[in-house]
């Protein structure tokens, strides 16, 4: 009797353990898709990207709402953590925001006011790092973006 309440234990435990895995396994493989919106919000337009190699694309956003401009470094192909970051700087006042670490789809996000400035930003993704200089002011200067391998 007592070896068939052990057996009955261990299949239950199994099933426990299995019905777990394909749950975790499941929610895993249908993260939603993250958006530039999602990391810094809806208010929040896109108004300049760079592409990180193939790993993914930093976008810079702009809400003419409050002034400020949002960084977030979103991968391609989410999945097991790798480094990341994505930062902004405004030259003009010297303020900097950013985000840094070990990260499974994306990084940030990072804010500074930005009305009016131009902004440098950028960020990487494992051994690739994007930066763009002195973009996106209130008069249109040309933009120059540097990949680093």
């Amino acid at each position: 009797m007592g070896s068939m309440r052990k057996a009955a234990a261990v299949g239950a435990l199994t099933t426990l353990v299995v019905g777990a895995t394909a749950v975790f396994s499941t929610s895993a493989s249908a993260a939603p898709n993250v958006t530039p919106q999602r990391v810094c919000g809806s208010a929040y337009k896109t108004v300049n990207s760079v592409p990180v190699g193939s790993l993914g694309t930093v976008y810079l956003t702009y809400n003419s709402s409050n002034g400020k401009n949002c960084v977030a470094t979103i991968r391609s192909n989410p999945g097991t953590a790798k480094e990341m970051s994505t930062y902004i700087y405004v030259p003009d006042t010297d303020e900097w925001a950013g985000d840094s670490g070990m990260y499974t789809s994306y990084a940030g996000p990072g804010y500074v006011y930005g009305k009016a400035h131009c902004v440098s930003w950028g960020g990487n993704i494992a051994n690739v790092y994007v930066s763009v200089e002195n973009s996106n002011c209130a008069a249109f200067k040309e933009r120059r973006v540097t990949e680093i391998r």
